[in-house]
């Protein structure tokens, strides 16, 4: 299977230093990272949060078609959004508290509770749901439209 990767180059401490996330695998482009970009309400510069989001948005997106495949669906459109909060950890420090994965899906041959059946078992099967296993909480708002 394939290996990607990404390198970060930093230079400073955490509250003065900054730092460039650059997609190495498909040399898509550099981003700029620093801590108070992280903790802000605004987003100026991504994150390793926002990276996260996309990460499991993309792959739950994935997952979801192929478990409506295999249920008789098809998959005609998928909306997901992941919403990635970083919060205090109670043991110190900082953690993922929650993900919220929310789906609007169009799709034939299958009904609501079919369709919510292979939503959750997306959820819990696509990879980075599994390396996300730690994450508190991780909701799900899935519905067909």
């Amino acid at each position: 299977m394939a290996i990607r990767s990404a390198r970060t180059l930093w230079a400073g401490g955490l509250q003065d230093g900054s730092g460039q996330v650059e997609l190495v695998s498909s040399g898509l482009g550099k981003f700029d990272v620093s801590w108070p970009r992280r903790t802000s309400d605004t987003a100026d510069g991504t994150s390793p949060e926002e990276l996260i989001a996309a990460a499991h948005s993309s792959c739950y997106s994935m997952a979801l078609s192929a478990e409506l495949a295999n249920v008789g669906g098809t998959t005609e459109s998928l909306d997901v959004t992941a919403d990635v909060t970083l919060g205090p950890d109670p043991a110190g420090g900082f953690r993922i508290s929650k993900i919220k994965l929310t789906v609007r899906a169009v799709a034939s041959g299958i009904d609501a509770e079919g369709f919510y059946t292979a939503a959750t078992a997306a959820k819990n099967g696509c990879p980075v749901s599994k390396a996300l296993a730690g994450v508190a909480e991780v909701e799900l708002d899935a519905a067909l439209i």
